[in-house]
């Protein structure tokens, strides 16, 4: 290990190979290429180098323009003759857009810059050590061999990058704008301002007294959502598997049906079903001398009605995963526990349901990330109905994703709304990467 740690000495008129190449290749991407004798591939380099310079000097310093302003010129009226004729304006929106992807175009280039250079450094140095640099097809050959999964997984990256992260980074640009709807172009401007968005919405008392009550009940419902329909999931799971029960396979389908159905489609009957004047279970009540509940009408009963539906919806996913878990259990396990006299709730608490946990972590953790991020039960069971006087624009059951629908959809509040959605988030990431990180796969690759 210590003669390989030991760098190996050239002698110095041995690195001009090198030098030259990063020198050219600092000067035009490509010519330290062409400079090693790899000809094709310098010049394609080179073509890329000229791109490059041609989209820096022509829209570089227009999409940095775009960025700083989000243009100067409103929509106005202009005197042409004896008519006035509309002028249309800049449009802050579309000139942010392309901005942005100017600005990533010229990022790509930029590492392919700097990618060429070591590329430069690398192949001069194997000239210097008496090694033939590959030839143009022998780099093809090289990078359909050791290469080709990382050009497949490039494809879908690229999708990524433009279909993900640019709408996040523009999500989060709006957020520093007065991006509303008094403010939608092309008709006028929109201006920077900073943290304006941030401060209104997290210090002015009308605007953060909902944020932080949407906040607060959104992880409410996010933790009861995802603990009832694990362990409603579980206790048919045990249920179904037990010892003694007929007709498994018949238990297992009749419980996936909630599942099956489209979910919105049930979430539209749960509605009809929880109307407190004509929902069949207020009328079923009533038949039992029963008095009829608020279920949709009332705060807290319309928080409980969104916990039960989506218990329904949610527990027959749970039951399936969890009882392919049972299977895997070692049966030596409960036969030992038998030996031993324990009783049929001590192998559940002692054994079932720590194997169940190990395996289940990581699903329960994403299951709660997605409900804090779950639009449609709530939007549509609900609208976040019932409405609440106290807060802006939101009702008492809506969540963050509902309420930051209603801010840019109905309200056009659309910096507030993207203030939110970047606390949205972040919140979600974290409890990604979180969970991620602590995968078994992620830490054997840590190992490897």
């Amino acid at each position: 290990m210590q003669q390989l740690a030991i760098e190996r000495k050239y002698p110095e008129h041995s690195k001009k190979f090198r030098k030259k190449a990063v020198l050219l290749s600092v000067i035009a991407m490509g010519l330290g290429q062409i400079y090693n004798r790899q000809y094709a591939k310098g010049f394609l380099m080179l073509a890329f180098y000229v791109y490059g310079i041609y989209t820096a000097v022509t829209s570089l310093p227009h999409a940095l323009w775009a960025l700083a302003t989000l243009g100067e010129t409103e929509t106005h009226l202009q005197k042409v003759g004896r008519l006035y004729k509309q002028v249309m304006g800049d449009h802050s929106i579309f000139l942010m857009i392309e901005g942005l992807i100017t600005v990533f175009i010229m990022l790509v280039m930029v590492w392919l810059y700097i990618a060429g250079i070591k590329d430069a450094y690398r192949t001069g140095k194997l000239r210097e050590e008496g090694v033939r640099p590959n030839t143009f097809k022998q780099t093809l050959s090289f990078v359909a061999a050791y290469r080709f999964p990382h050009i497949v997984l490039a494809i879908p990256m690229l999708g990524v990058v433009f279909f993900t992260v640019m709408p996040i980074i523009f999500m989060i640009l709006v957020a520093f704008t007065d991006f509303t709807r008094d403010t939608m172009p092309p008709a006028h401007l929109i201006n920077w301002e900073g943290l304006q968005a941030f401060k209104e919405l997290l210090r002015i008392k009308a605007w953060s007294h909902t944020f932080y009550s949407v906040t607060l009940w959104t992880f409410i419902w996010a933790f009861f959502a995802t603990i009832t329909g694990y362990f409603g999931g579980f206790a048919a799971a045990l249920l179904v598997q037990s010892k003694g029960i007929r007709f498994k396979s018949f238990w297992r389908t009749a419980f996936i049906l909630p599942f099956a159905i489209p979910m919105f489609v049930s979430t539209l009957i749960m509605r009809n079903i929880f109307n407190g004047q004509f929902g069949p279970v207020n009328q079923y009540l009533g038949m039992l001398g029963i008095a009829k509940a608020p279920w949709l009408s009332d705060p807290l009963w319309a928080k409980i009605t969104l916990i039960i539906v989506n218990f329904w919806l949610s527990f027959p996913v749970s039951m399936l995963m969890i009882i392919g878990i049972l299977s895997t259990i070692p049966k030596d396990m409960y036969e030992a526990a038998d030996i031993d006299g324990a009783s049929g709730s001590q192998k559940t608490r002692l054994i079932t349901f720590p194997m169940v946990m190990y395996s289940m972590a990581p699903l329960i953790i994403m299951q709660f990330v997605a409900n804090i991020n779950n639009f449609n039960i709530v939007y549509l069971l609900t609208n976040g109905k019932p409405l609440n006087g106290d807060f802006q624009f939101a009702g008492h059951t809506d969540i963050l994703i509902t309420w930051l629908f209603k801010l840019s959809m109905e309200q056009g509040k659309y910096n507030y709304a993207s203030v939110i959605g970047i606390f949205i988030f972040i919140v979600l990431s974290v409890f990604a990467i979180w969970n991620v990180r602590r995968t078994k796969a992620f830490k054997e690759e840590d190992a490897s």
